[in-house]
């Protein structure tokens, strides 16, 4: 075993086009494997490599019925990977929040003429930021695989 964290085994496995698709297959609900490679490119036995895969890194959960086993997302497996985007988001706000801060204390000592100019610019640049921001939490919520709302 790995000394791998949780979040990266999770993001390693996510790194693979055809395991998000797998796991968007699956936000539906449970299904066997010979389903979800009608939905895919690949044939049975690369599915079923993918989702071990999934199911190393805590994604993916399967139980067996009868002689079908039904695949299903693992949502707390995703919990490790939401924390480390938090944790990589709350860094860039804090970087932001410091530059905005360090602008307005120099848009105050600077010159009248000066300080209308850079005020402008500062404002322009906190929409575009909120702007964006907002296009972020927008796709987010639209591609959230655990279907729990953003925080």
């Amino acid at each position: 075993m790995s000394n791998q964290s949780a979040a990266e085994a999770a993001l390693d496995a996510l790194g693979d086009p055809m395991r998000r698709r797998l796991l968007e297959l699956l936000h539906a609900g449970p299904r066997p494997v010979g389903e979800l490679a009608e939905q895919l490119p690949i044939g049975r036995p690369a599915v079923s490599k993918h989702l071990r895969v999934l199911e190393g890194a805590g994604l993916v959960r399967h139980r067996s019925e009868g002689t079908r086993n039904l695949y299903a997302l693992a949502p707390e497996g995703l919990i490790g990977v939401q924390q480390w985007l938090v944790g990589v988001w709350d860094t860039a706000l804090a970087a932001f929040a410091d530059y905005v801060q360090a602008e307005q204390r120099s848009i105050r000592e600077a010159d009248p003429e000066q300080r209308a100019t850079r005020e402008r610019d500062s404002e322009q640049r906190a929409t575009r930021e909120t702007s964006r921001e907002t296009d972020r939490e927008i796709r987010r919520s639209d591609h959230d695989p655990t279907g729990a709302s953003p925080s």
